[in-house]
This record gives structure tokens, C-alpha cells and sequence, in this order.
């Protein structure tokens, strides 16, 4: 399978419909919301955020699964979320994410689709048990 032929997002952080941030909004303008989902990954609390990782170990990062809406269209819309992730650096510019195609389950199946990662180090960090970003934040809330 081509990697351009995934059309379909993986998010569970900033980009979830229930930060109602200005990044959400952008991807509800390009993208259709396919369901709740989780990717095999580890949320890592970094203090003031969390971030995930791949991992091979049997834990869940918890978000929601979007398609483009026009296929055309994607390779702009997922450009523009590249920037916002830190993905494409220049110079001396560190990259904070990286964005890889993974299995994500939705409506008991698995599909393919695009996450991004995030690529610093996470050594000595606490996992967030529930792999849930928005749970994450509410706990910290109520603290």
C-alpha cells in the first residue's frame, strides 16, 4: 500500500474535538470525524502536557480517527498540520514530532492511518495510565 493512498488521521492530543482549539478546527475543516479509536502507544506527562510514543507493549493511546474529506486536498491539509506538529524544522531547529503510518483500531477494526509522534526523549517521565490526553487534563484540573 502506498503510503499517499492513507487519507485517514489518528489524533489524541490538541488536535481531538474536545480542546476546541484553533488546530481542531482546522482539522474539522478538512477532515470528517470516522469515530473514537485508540493506536497502540504510551502517553508520557511531561509536566505541563503529555505527549505519546510508539510502543510495542499492549497499552493505548486513546483519540479519534478522521478522514479527509477531499482526497485531493490532502497532501495541503496534512502539510499545514506538519507545521503545527513541528514536524519540518529548519537549521538549528529542533523537531518536536514525527508523523508515521500506524494499525489504529475503530469499530473493531483495524485500520491504517497517519500519528504523529512525538520525538523528544521521555526518559524518567510518568506514563499516563488511562492513555487518555483529555482525562489527563481534567485530573490535573481537579488537583
Amino acid at each position: 500500500m502506498k503510503q499517499n493512498a492513507i487519507v485517514q488521521l489518528f489524533v489524541y492530543g490538541s488536535l481531538r474535538s474536545g480542546f476546541h482549539s484553533d488546530a481542531y478546527h482546522y482539522v474539522s475543516k478538512y477532515f470528517t470525524l470516522v469515530g473514537n479509536a485508540r493506536a497502540k502507544g504510551l502517553l508520557v506527562d511531561m509536566g505541563d502536557y503529555p505527549v505519546a510514543v510508539p510502543t510495542s507493549e499492549d497499552k493505548y493511546i486513546i483519540g479519534e480517527l478522521y478522514e479527509i474529506k477531499h482526497r485531493e486536498a490532502f497532501d495541503f491539509a496534512i502539510a499545514q498540520l506538519d507545521d503545527y506538529e513541528g514536524v519540518n524544522v529548519e537549521g538549528n531547529e529542533t523537531q518536536l514530532y514525527h508523523r508515521t503510518v500506524e494499525d489504529i483500531l475503530v469499530n473493531n477494526e483495524s485500520v491504517k492511518a497517519w500519528v504523529y509522534w512525538y520525538s523528544g526523549e521521555i526518559a524518567n517521565k510518568p506514563i499516563v495510565a488511562s492513555g487518555d490526553v483529555m482525562q489527563y487534563i481534567e485530573e490535573k484540573k481537579n488537583r
